[in-house]
């Protein structure tokens, strides 16, 4: 079980994908929400190709080494989920869990969503053509809760599973702070307000 991937909503697609861009990231897709389904503007796409159509982007993927960033448009800042690469073992047993424990389990043809009572969505994934090759990988990350009964509902679920990923109380639900192991050194903070500190191997 491996953690790989956060999604924020946010008001700032287009800075955000630039931060990426510019802290080693490739744009692997865009997809935009179209009145009959979805548009996509792929690489080797730039948005000054299509600014001027102002699409609204339902998704843009980001990826560097194992790691797996996506952001969509919306008017405001807002942490959606975290995403884990686990074994079909290990998706059945998390949902199995997480059934007992009341909480919604939405099982896709390409991935599954268990929603907790942070209103934190938890990403299954089973698909490793979602990460590229590469020595850069998540080494832990740092995220906010509202209640202290947050962090219990986390401890009983994730266990052991938990010890790359911190968590504290705040006045909302947001990720704080990423910390990614692999090819470069230094640290920035996003658009959506998200300390990313880069370390070598």
């Amino acid at each position: 079980m491996e953690l790989f991937h956060y999604h924020h909503w946010t008001n700032q697609v287009e800075e955000t994908e630039k931060f990426y861009v510019e802290n080693g990231f490739e744009v692997s897709g865009r997809f935009a929400k179209v009145k009959d389904g979805m548009k996509t503007y792929h690489p080797p796409l730039q948005w000054d190709d299509f600014r001027k159509e102002n699409p609204v982007f339902r998704i843009i993927e980001v990826r560097k080494g194992k790691v797996n960033v996506t952001f969509g448009a919306a008017k405001r800042i807002m942490f959606d989920h975290i995403g884990f690469l686990v074994s079909k073992e290990e998706h059945d047993e998390l949902c199995n869990l997480a059934r007992q424990f009341g909480w919604n389990v939405n099982e896709g043809d390409r991935r599954t969503f268990i929603g907790t009572p942070s209103r934190l969505r938890l990403e299954l994934q089973q698909r490793e053509d979602v990460v590229e090759g590469g020595s850069d990988f998540i080494s832990s990350i740092e995220i906010v809760v509202k209640e202290p009964s947050h962090v219990q509902d986390f401890t009983r679920f994730l266990g052991n599973k938990l010890e790359n990923i911190k968590l504290t109380v705040g006045e909302q639900l947001a990720l704080k702070k990423v910390l990614i192991c692999g090819s470069s050194i230094g640290s920035a903070k996003s658009p959506n307000e998200v300390c990313i500190e880069f370390v070598g191997p």
